[in-house]
């Protein structure tokens, strides 16, 4: 839960079939650039019920698992989940360094749940994930059920898809993960993209004066 106080403000958006309120707590939140855990778990648990359960819920927590951005989530092909071997391979864009990472238990439901409805759906193609229409998932497509579901979970902000891999950086961080593996893990180059990730945090001093 995000402590703040509400400014008052409040932000239209256009849900599904109604104009929505978003209550804003303040100008911290509004300028914020990340996802707390428990707000993921809001916007994930939000999703349930929806016409697109198993593809966004599994969509948005491989995006925040494994900080995924748009383009590489939407771009996401058949044989880059390896459900056998329990691992994603993880193809990034912007010159970042491809990687491989293990997948957990809810993570394997999620995806077990989302290739069953797939399979039904019978697209043509490789694509991961897909639109209702059976095309590749487009980003425009994300976006809106980002700011839906934050509008369902009540977040203090409306989400958009960058904040989940921001989120997982500073998941990472609070769980005592150096710069140094998360920038691995994050596929960054160049260590400065990663250092802000773990600058503030004091998880990396719990080793000292042991």
């Amino acid at each position: 839960m995000i402590n703040g106080r509400k400014s008052g403000k409040t932000r239209r958006q256009q849900g599904p079939g109604r104009r929505e309120k978003v209550a804003w707590q303040g100008d911290g939140d509004s300028d914020r650039k990340h996802l707390t855990g428990r707000e993921v778990e809001r916007l994930i648990e939000a999703a349930r019920g929806s016409r697109n359960e198993a593809r966004d819920r599994c969509l948005l927590l491989l995006m925040f698992r494994h900080g995924l951005r748009v383009s590489e989530a939407c771009g996401l092909k058949l044989d880059q989940v390896d459900t056998e071997s329990r691992v994603l391979h993880v193809a990034r864009l912007k010159g970042g360094l491809s990687t491989t990472h293990p997948l957990r238990g809810d993570e394997l439901r999620a995806i077990t749940a989302w290739l069953k409805e797939r399979a039904r759906m019978q697209p043509p193609g490789k694509a991961f994930f897909v639109s209702e229409q059976r095309q590749p998932l487009h980003r425009s497509t994300v976006n809106l059920a980002l700011r839906k579901y934050s509008a369902a979970a009540s977040l203090p902000l409306l989400a958009h898809p960058h904040m989940l891999l921001h989120a997982c950086g500073f998941a990472l961080a609070d769980q005592g993960a150096d710069t140094r593996l998360i920038q691995d893990y994050l596929g960054h180059r160049n260590i400065q993209h990663t250092v802000k990730y773990t600058a503030t945090n004091p998880a990396r001093f719990e080793k000292l004066w042991r």
